[in-house]
């Protein structure tokens, strides 16, 4: 049975939070994210403060009540004394700015005139200085969408917290490691206009797509995260943290109605708060929902003038929809073939101009489909097979030195690790591929012309064009 989603008085906002594939926000650390063992680790504990209303926060309250202790794993040359808080913050880095920027412009959002920088109270020990930096970029934007107008609240540019590593809950010790600590991430806030699960998911979609237009965002698991704000006529309005996965917000949005309209029926009032998605789609209690009084203003780092002269620099970027549309019609490509191209950041014009003799769609096959085929082979990923290895095999084929069936066999011998050797590839010349026809038809004269096709392709194994055989075998 279908709820009616619009009786129920469903109200939905998402929060997507993006990392940028930059240097860190606050310092020239590079973004990258370790695996092997730290060079130092440095103990913590955090408390926490009054916020610009003189208030303490009823989150920080809480997480302070836990009284944990923090380890920090640090890295000598990938974290710095800005992100151990031993250092003042750099000024904010104008490339992250700028990408924060055309994210906004391009969802309609109006900027201000001035980027400040604030201080977010977060004690829970993801941030060794006790809160998170957040600068408000743009505001009021829209999008439209099949299922109506989504308003954007506001898009902001902030440092992503440090990675949990491990919890030790019996002696109250958090283990965090510093390396994603700073990375630029941009957040945008939708209003309340979501009203299914559906269009939650339509939204989110969407604003993945602007913000990949942009060329500069951190791909893989981890990358991207979205909170959902939700509620219900006479619910309350809850935050839910860590919905990694596009397909699980309809199913998050679903679950935490049935959640809010069963307690109603129980004559229970749902409480404001914040919970985080579990792996089933259910939600459980995280923290109290936080308010104003954890904002303070960043004393350290000087405020951006967003002025005329500066919004005439930024150059907005193609959106993706508008890209794959483009690349399919010049190119002819399939478009789940395009979605890879466009994934993958590959020019197609580039190889375009380098081999004139290949058509760039054969290219686009052919970088995206021989890596995975590869990859199935040999059971190993494709990690020797470097960019310069195709234009190695592209130049032969463009100056009619290989065929196009012997692309694929060079590749995976130079993915094994051998040397390029030519001479296995080149060409069949004409007459000799003329004489084997023709002693195939007197040897074994009842044969389809498909059947002489396949022992001809096998004997010459990427030294004939398939097309060149067929023209032959019906000339």
């Amino acid at each position: 049975m279908s709820t009616d989603y619009k009786l129920l008085g469903l109200k939905a906002g998402l929060e997507i939070h993006q990392q940028l594939d930059t240097s860190k926000l606050f310092c020239n650390c590079p973004s990258v994210l370790r695996d092997d063992a730290p060079d130092a680790i440095v103990k913590r504990r955090l408390t926490a403060v009054a916020g610009e209303t003189g208030e303490v926060d009823i989150a920080a309250l809480h997480e302070t009540s836990r009284k944990a202790a923090f380890n920090y794993e640090i890295y000598h040359n990938t974290t710095c004394l800005v992100e151990l808080d031993d250092e003042p913050p750099h000024p904010v880095n104008p490339e992250a700015l700028r990408i924060a920027m055309e994210v906004a412009l391009l969802l309609n959002a109006k900027p201000v005139q001035e980027i400040q920088v604030m201080r977010k109270t977060v004690v829970d020990g993801s941030n060794t200085s006790g809160f998170q930096r957040t600068a408000l970029v743009a505001r009021n934007g829209h999008i439209q969408m099949r299922s109506g107008k989504v308003r954007i609240a506001t898009v902001c540019l902030e440092e992503d917290s440090a990675k949990i590593i491990s919890q030790d809950r019996q002696h109250g010790m958090v283990t965090y490691r510093l390396d994603r600590l700073g990375i630029p991430l941009i957040e945008i806030a939708t209003e309340p206009d979501i009203h299914t699960p559906e269009q939650a998911k339509e939204v989110a979609e969407y604003l993945g797509m602007v913000l990949r237009s942009t060329g500069k965002v951190k791909r893989g698991l981890g990358t991207i995260r979205q909170d959902v704000n939700i509620s219900i006529e006479k619910g309350a309005r809850v935050e839910i943290k860590g919905v990694q996965d596009l397909r699980s917000i309809p199913k998050v949005i679903e679950k935490e109605a049935e959640r809010q309209l069963s307690l109603l029926k129980q004559n229970q009032k749902p409480k404001s708060e914040v919970r985080k998605a579990n792996p089933d789609n259910t939600t459980s209690f995280l923290r109290p929902m936080p308010g104003a009084a954890r904002m303070y203003p960043e004393t350290d780092v000087p405020p951006v003038p967003v002025t005329k002269e500066y919004l005439m620099r930024i150059k907005l970027p193609k959106l993706l929809t508008d890209k794959l549309s483009e690349l399919a019609a010049e190119y002819g490509l399939s478009e789940a073939l395009a979605k890879e191209i466009i994934a993958r950041n590959v020019s197609l014009e580039e190889y375009k101009a380098l081999f004139p003799n290949i058509a760039p769609a054969y290219v686009a096959q052919i970088l995206i489909e021989v890596p995975k085929d590869i990859k199935a082979r040999l059971k190993a990923d494709t990690g020797k097979l470097v960019h310069e290895d195709f234009l190695k095999v592209f130049r032969h084929l463009n100056d009619g030195e290989i065929t196009k069936e012997a692309v694929p066999e060079i590749l995976v011998e130079l993915a094994k690790g051998h040397k390029l050797d030519i001479s296995k590839y080149k060409s069949v010349p004409d007459e000799e591929l003329k004489k084997e026809i023709d002693r195939l038809k007197k040897e074994k004269p009842d044969l389809s012309s498909q059947a002489y096709m396949g022992l001809i392709m096998s004997k010459f194994r990427g030294k004939v064009s398939g097309k060149k055989v067929m023209e032959m075998l019906q000339g």
